[in-house]
Formats: structure tokens, C-alpha cells, sequence
């Protein structure tokens, strides 16, 4: 019999005994079964077998076996056997190849039919297993440990199939039967499955809780917390977002664009053929590598055009007027009708201002990051375009404010990110301008791609889900080996460059903060016309300024730009260890490893813990902006303490 399954593979059939139902029989079973029959293993305790004599004067010899509460009938034909009625009323067999009759034999499988339809209501039948032996000797012998046959690792059956796997080396283990690269090999297929489910089961727990639940009651007053739960919160959105798709890598020649970038990024802009920048101009942008850029200054020196000179810088500097054929003309052009859509509301700070400042932003977390090599030169494209119009033509007022007031921008986009679908949709109906088409040679796939990352990086700028994509972001950097997809990364970052004005240096910060208060007691003013209750912060008799800041900094902005810096540290660390860091880097890297070992008191080398770590220089912003914020709210307790005290000295007086 062993003869014949070494030299009939090819010829083993299966059928099911049970009229109609093959299709129901569980592959995988089988495979195990024909398996463990090949290296001519004993599969059950139960075997029965016999010979019949066929009128041809060759014989065929069958066994019967028992496995997990199935009968199997294995039927060893000789060459050239021909079968007969007798025959087929034990199992089907088939013809060899191109329907000859097979000269090396066969082997025929068929499962007679399930005992576990028999069972009483104890669970068990003589011979049989229990439905309630999960796994029982016979399945464990049954599991081919070596097989690549396995479900695929999203898949439900994949989960059984692992457990009996994990049980099946666990028995091995114990008898000391198992090789180390089996045990490799199934210990990896187990822990992929684990991580789906785990994968799947963050996403089902990030769609159910969409609470403010970072922020505890007593932590910051009710105002402010009631102004961060309306804000970065979707107490009424009932929409899905989309099942995540696979990551798609490309390699980047990271080390010839960097290389390429470094050239460019020194050149005096006045000096190409493109668009001329005023001397004041180029000074300014001199500085537009650092942290904390003074957009307020560009401004000045662009004669209120900041958004037309440092976009064009940008696009410039990083190769994609040249990479992807954008008339300069056209390019000018664009930026001024981005520029006047910006302006066209007249807000405080949602303007051109905040455009190019969030832009620049978006530059420093491409460039001093490294991120720029990780990226393809389509995706900076993108990357830097929503940056420039994700706030295009942003009439000054809150998502929930054009709800509650039944906007026709809110009934348009059926109070679903009402702005944010606005910003998106209006910068690509100038796109379509000829004279403003700075994609016209894009080919159809590069067109595709370049605006579904600009939908989603746009979209994901509304605040009300921030605590969705934060925790999205920190359960999937949990994993051992985690796959951050593109599209989310860049999201991620173009939303915290979005929210980082409280990060950069303090009188920066601080005129942000004020015309960013400006904006919320001008939308306030209109809903006392309107006869709406007020938006949180948006009184101007009745806001805390202070305390609305340090919650804002504690619970929205800290949070945030640490996930972003493990995103990134996850994302680049496997680039940078393939190519030697900059002295930048390389000293960040060996005083972090310095400052671990000596909290650890470990006297071994550095170069075996190096991790690499991006500079974060918004920790020292932060921390000192918050800072100052308290300082100045104890002033305001007090300054209001003291009003409360001349008031009540003030009505005894009267009383008297």
C-alpha cells in the first residue's frame, strides 16, 4: 500500500459517499489525511481492511479508517484495473490523464459518512471522539506540521486551524518529536493570525468608541472640556470609513534624492529662469528649514502673499515642476487663485497665513525627518499640494456651526465634514481651470493616485476624528512588526502640522492663539444673532483663554506629536540602518543610547541598542508654551478673584 501511494500521487482521489455533498467536505482534512497516508503514518485507532478479487483476476485491497468521527474508505487499485459494479458502490474513481486508465496504479479516498451524526446527547459514540475533545490523539496525529496548505491568515477558519497547530507542537514539544524549523514555521503562521485578529478587532473597538476619554471630568473645566469633546469628537457621525487597504511599498532611492534635495535646497531661488522672489523674500526663506518659521515675516517681506512664494518655493525645491512638467506660468498661477480663496472670507486664521505656515510644517517634517525618503516624488507631490489647500476657502466658522445653521455648504455635503469635503472639492474645480491645471500631464493612473492621497490626508484634517485616527495609529505601532500604509502616515502628519502652532516658539504661538480666539468670538457674535446657543470658546464675554490652551496643549497637541514620532521612528529607522546617518542624526542617536544606558547602569556598547530617533524639537516648545499658559491663568484666577471681592465689597456698600 505504501508502494502505491509513492507512486500513484498524481492519481489519489476523494469523493464524498454522502450524494450531493462534496463540496461540504473539509479540504484541509483531507490533505492531512492523504498526507499522513503517503509517509505511511498509523491516522486512527480504528483500521479495518480486507481484499476483494475482481473478475479481471487482479485484486484491489481496501481499509477502512476512523478519523474525528469520519470513516474513510481507501481502495488500492491495481493497473489497468477496471472497476466494476461492486466497486462503485464503494467509491468513484476517475480515469488517469487525458481519461486513460492509469498504469501505475491507484489510491481512492472516499468518507463513507460522519458518525458524529449518531451521537447521543452526552456527546460521545463508541470509538468516536467527543464534539467536545477539541483536540483529541487522532486530529493531533492527523495535522501535517509541514504542509503550506493553510488558510489564509484573515480568514475564520484560519483561527482553528492555528489552535490545533499550537496543541499539535505543544504535544511534540513535550515528546521532544519537533524540529526547530517546523516549530519556526507554525509559531509564525499562529502569531500572523493572532496579530489579524488583533488588527480586526482595534478597528471593530476605534469604530464603537469615538469618546473623550483621554480627558478626565475634574482635569480641565467644564467649558474647555465641553469645547474639546465638540471639537475633536463625532458625537453625531454615524459614518464608516472604509476597510483599510494593504500598504504598498515602493523602494526609494532615498540616498540620490537626498543627494538631488541637498543641491536644491541651498539655491537662490532668484537666480533660476522660473518666477522671480523679491530680495526681502529670499531672505525669509533662508530660514524655512527651521521649526519655528516666522510665517508672519514672509508675509510682510511677500506683500501679503505667502501662500504664491512659498508654495512655489517648495514645489520647486523639491524637484516637481521639473519631475512632473508643471508650467511655471501655470504653477503662478494656481498659487494666486488659491491664495485670493484663502482670503476671500477675511478670517482672523483661517487664511493664507495659516496655509503657508501649515505648508512649511508639512516641509520640515518631509525634509528633517527623513520622510521625503520613504515617500515616492507623486506622493510629495500630493503631500505638499493638500498642505497648501486643505483649508482652501474656509469661510471662518466651525463644521457644527454650518449644521446648526443649515448651511448650503452643510446640506451639499450632508453635514459630513462639511468643510473639509469643501476645501477638497473647490481646489480641485480650479485644478480644472486650464490656466490653473497644474496636473495636466499626470498620466490617468498618476492623476488617480495623486488625488485619492489628497482626499484622504484633506479629510482626515477634521478634528472631530482625532481620537479615532490617534488610537487607529497606536494600536497598529503595537504590533511586533507594524505596516503603516501611506496614505494614513501622510494623514497623521498633515493633521498634526494642522494643530502645531501651540509647538512652535511662544510669541509665535501666542499671536496664533489670539487671532485663532478673534475667529471663535466672530462666529460666536453670529450665533447670538441667530439666536443659536454658543459654540464652546466662542463667547467673547465668557472664555477662558488660559485654561482652554493648556487643555488643548495636554489633551490635543502633545498626544498627537508623540504618535506622530513613534510613526515616523517606526517608519525610518528600517531606512536609516541601511545607509549611514547624518552627524545630526548619528549625535542624536548615541546621546539617546548614552542617557539609556546610564539610567540602566549598563556598561556595555552603545552601537548594540542603537534605535533610531527623529529630533523633536516641539517637546521643548511645548513644554514651555504650557508653561507660560499657567502662569498666566493663575493671574487670571486671581485677577478674577479680585473682581469678585470689589463686586461683593461693592454690593454690601449699596446695602448699607
Amino acid at each position: 500500500m505504501e508502494g502505491t501511494c509513492s507512486g500513484g500521487k498524481d492519481v489519489v482521489h476523494k469523493c464524498h459517499s454522502d450524494p450531493g455533498s462534496a463540496v461540504a467536505e473539509r479540504e484541509e482534512g483531507d490533505d492531512d489525511l492523504r498526507a499522513s497516508v503517503a509517509r505511511g503514518r498509523s491516522t486512527s485507532t480504528r483500521v479495518k481492511s480486507s481484499s476483494r478479487h475482481c473478475p479481471s483476476g487482479t485484486s484491489s485491497r481496501k481499509c477502512i479508517l476512523t478519523l474525528d468521527g469520519y470513516s474513510y474508505v481507501i481502495v488500492a487499485s491495481p493497473p489497468d484495473h477496471r472497476v466494476t459494479k461492486d466497486d462503485s458502490s464503494l467509491t468513484h474513481t476517475s480515469p488517469g490523464r487525458n481519461g486513460q486508465l492509469s498504469k501505475q496504479g491507484s489510491l481512492t479516498i472516499v468518507r463513507r459518512s460522519s458518525t458524529k451524526k449518531n451521537q447521543n446527547h452526552s456527546g460521545t459514540v463508541a470509538g468516536c471522539p467527543s464534539s467536545s475533545s477539541f483536540a483529541d490523539d487522532e486530529v493531533l496525529d492527523a495535522v501535517d506540521l509541514d504542509t503550506d496548505n493553510l488558510p489564509a491568515v484573515d480568514t475564520p477558519d484560519a483561527c482553528d486551524k492555528a489552535a490545533i497547530r499550537l496543541r499539535c507542537l505543544l504535544r511534540q514539544l513535550q515528546r521532544g518529536e519537533i524540529s526547530a524549523e517546523l516549530l519556526q514555521k507554525n509559531l509564525h503562521y499562529a502569531a500572523r493570525v493572532l496579530e489579524a485578529v488583533f488588527i480586526d478587532e482595534t478597528k471593530r473597538l476605534a469604530d464603537d468608541d469615538d469618546e473623550l476619554s483621554e480627558v478626565q471630568p475634574d482635569a480641565v473645566p467644564p467649558e474647555v472640556r465641553e469645547w474639546l469633546a465638540s471639537t475633536f469628537t463625532r458625537q453625531l457621525a454615524t459614518t464608516r470609513r472604509k476597510s483599510d487597504e494593504k500598504p504598498k511599498f515602493r523602494s526609494v532611492a532615498h540616498a540620490i534624492r537626498a543627494g538631488i534635495f541637498v543641491d536644491r535646497i541651498y539655491r537662490r531661488v532668484s537666480n533660476t529662469a522660473l518666477m522671480q522672489f523679491p530680495p526681502d523674500v529670499v531672505r525669509v526663506l533662508k530660514t524655512l528649514d527651521e521649526w519655528s518659521f516666522d510665517v508672519f515675516a514672509l508675509s510682510d517681506a511677500a506683500c501679503s502673499q505667502p501662500v504664491k512664494y512659498l508654495g512655489y518655493d517648495l514645489l520647486n525645491r523639491y524637484g516637481m515642476i521639473h519631475k512632473f512638467k508643471v508650467p511655471p506660468v501655470t504653477l503662478e498661477t494656481f498659487l494666486s487663485r488659491v491664495e485670493e480663496g484663502y482670503c476671500r472670507h477675511k478670517n482672523p486664521y483661517h487664511n493664507n497665513l495659516h496655509a503657508a505656515d501649515v505648508a512649511q510644517t508639512v516641509h520640515y517634517m518631509l525634509c528633517q525627518t527623513g520622510l521625503m525618503n520613504w515617500l515616492t516624488d507623486l506622493e510629495i507631490f500630493a503631500t505638499l499640494v493638500a498642505a497648501i489647500i486643505h483649508d482652501y476657502e474656509h469661510t471662518g466658522t466651525t463644521n457644527n456651526f454650518h449644521v446648526m445653521s443649515g448651511t448650503e455648504t452643510a446640506l451639499l455635503y450632508n453635514d459630513r465634514a462639511v468643510l473639509e469635503n469643501h476645501h477638497i472639492s473647490a481646489s480641485f474645480r480650479v485644478m480644472k481651470d486650464e490656466e490653473c491645471n497644474i496636473l495636466q500631464n499626470l498620466s490617468r493612473e498618476e492623476f488617480r493616485e495623486f488625488r485619492t492621497l489628497v482626499i484622504d490626508m484633506v479629510l482626515a484634517t477634521d478634528m472631530s476624528f482625532h481620537f479615532q485616527q490617534l488610537k487607529n495609529m497606536k494600536n497598529l505601532l503595537t504590533l511586533a512588526e507594524p505596516s503603516v500604509d501611506k496614505s494614513k502616515a501622510l494623514s497623521l502628519v498633515l493633521h498634526c502640522c494642522d494643530i502645531s502652532h501651540p509647538a512652535k516658539r511662544w510669541d509665535l504661538h501666542h499671536r496664533w492663539t489670539m487671532l485663532l480666539l478673534e475667529e471663535f468670538f466672530r462666529q460666536g457674535d453670529k450665533e447670538r444673532e441667530l439666536g443659536l446657543p454658543f459654540s464652546p470658546l466662542c463667547d467673547r464675554n465668557n472664555t477662558l483663554v488660559a485654561e482652554s490652551q493648556i487643555g488643548f496643549i495636554e489633551f490635543i497637541v502633545e498626544p498627537s506629536m508623540a504618535v506622530c514620532s513613534d510613526m515616523l521612528e517606526s517608519i525610518l529607522g528600517p531606512i536609516h540602518s541601511t545607509c549611514k546617518p547624518s552627524d545630526g542624526a548619528q549625535q542624536s542617536i548615541s546621546e539617546d543610547a548614552e542617557i539609556d544606558r546610564a539610567k540602566n547602569g549598563s556598561t556595555s556598547s552603545p552601537k548594540r541598542s542603537l534605535k533610531f530617533k527623529i529630533k523633536k524639537p516641539w517637546t521643548a516648545c511645548l513644554g514651555e508654551n504650557k508653561k507660560s499658559w499657567k502662569e498666566q491663568a493663575a493671574r487670571d484666577a486671581e485677577l478674577r478673584a479680585q473682581q469678585q471681592q470689589e463686586q461683593s465689597d461693592g454690593a454690601v456698600t449699596t446695602e448699607e
